[in-house]
């Protein structure tokens, strides 16, 4: 068996992009790859790189969901307000807002497959509809002062001569873990990739593609409403202004990573790499110092041009052998 399929070609790319770039970042600036700063990039990602765990569910199966950035700041603020205004203990609140966004997610996607209605319309409405509830329960900033979720956002862990990590990040980590084993282990993750490449043969074959898809956009949901916790904890704040943009870095990252648009192929673990690669494109700006932070996008811009354009390749490719067979 090859190593690296076609398919898995992307991924492979990205992967050698990201060390190419943290080589070359390293001769530019020497301390580019010292161990403190290679776990920052996962330190101060570790929230989306959980909201793209679940984007990848969803792209992986062919959807699109616009809805996660709202959903973490929502989650920042019912965050802040539970524990701050309620009083409630953060062990019962934070279960509570990953049911409440898995619930809301399994809405939307009940909606898509019922109805029929294209996915990037309903969790646009999903996006709106989640950022407008932040103002309806606060237009300013709350601090949280919880002794709990401070301390939590103050731990850091030893490891060693490499540094230290907070729970966040082990938090993210665990949830990747538990994604790609889903994602290749069980049932539910093989559907998952039979609905993307080919939904109607996936029906045929006697695959739950409705059950499937409105569950890939609760995992979404939870996903996200379980970064806005880790961002929350990250700030301590909740904010209405909190991750805007958010859910098109995890989109990026998910397509960085080596993931197919159109849906069935593509990692979960390719979202790792689509989130270190934004967070070392923000690192290499911060260690030059003289460049805008606007030179992210332009760079991320041009990372998503390369991989649609690889992306778009591929399907020519196949399409080429498969007539070439026939």
């Amino acid at each position: 068996m090859r190593l690296i399929r076609t398919q898995s070609l992307p991924s492979w790319t990205s992967v050698l992009l990201l060390i190419l770039a943290a080589l070359g970042g390293a001769m530019a600036y020497p301390g580019l790859l010292a161990g403190q700063v290679l776990l920052n990039l996962l330190i101060d990602n570790a929230f989306l790189l959980v909201v793209a765990v679940g984007m990848s569910f969803v792209i992986l199966s062919g959807g699109i969901d616009l809805s996660v950035g709202s959903v973490v700041a929502l989650t920042t603020m019912l965050l802040a307000l539970g524990v701050e205004r309620a009083h409630l203990s953060p062990w019962i609140l934070i279960p509570l807002l990953i049911a409440a966004g898995a619930a809301f997610g399994a809405l939307m996607g009940w909606v898509i497959q019922v109805f029929d209605v294209p996915a990037f319309i309903v969790t646009l409405a999903g996006l709106f509809l989640a950022r407008g509830l932040c103002y309806v329960l606060s237009v300013d900033s709350i601090a949280i002062g919880d002794a709990t979720l401070s301390a939590w956002s103050q731990a850091r862990w030893p490891l060693g001569s490499l540094g230290e990590i907070t729970p966040g990040a082990a938090v993210a980590l665990v949830v990747l873990a538990l994604a790609v084993w889903v994602s290749r282990a069980t049932p539910f993750g093989r559907a998952i990739f039979a609905i993307g490449g080919q939904q109607h043969s996936a029906r045929l074959m006697g695959l739950p593609v409705a059950a499937t898809r409105i569950a890939v956009y609760a995992v979404s949901g939870a996903c996200a409403a379980l970064g806005g916790v880790l961002f929350g904890i990250y700030t301590l704040s909740g904010y209405g202004l909190h991750a805007q943009g958010l859910e098109l870095d995890a989109i990026a990252a998910v397509v960085i990573g080596g993931a197919l648009l159109s849906g069935g192929t593509g990692h979960v673990l390719g979202a790792l790499t689509g989130v270190l690669m934004l967070g070392l494109i923000q690192t290499l700006i911060l260690f030059d110092g003289s460049l805008s932070s606007w030179w992210t996008r332009i760079v991320i811009g041009a990372l998503l041009g390369l991989f649609c354009g690889l992306q778009r390749l591929l399907v020519w490719w196949h399409g080429h052998r498969r007539l070439s067979v026939s």
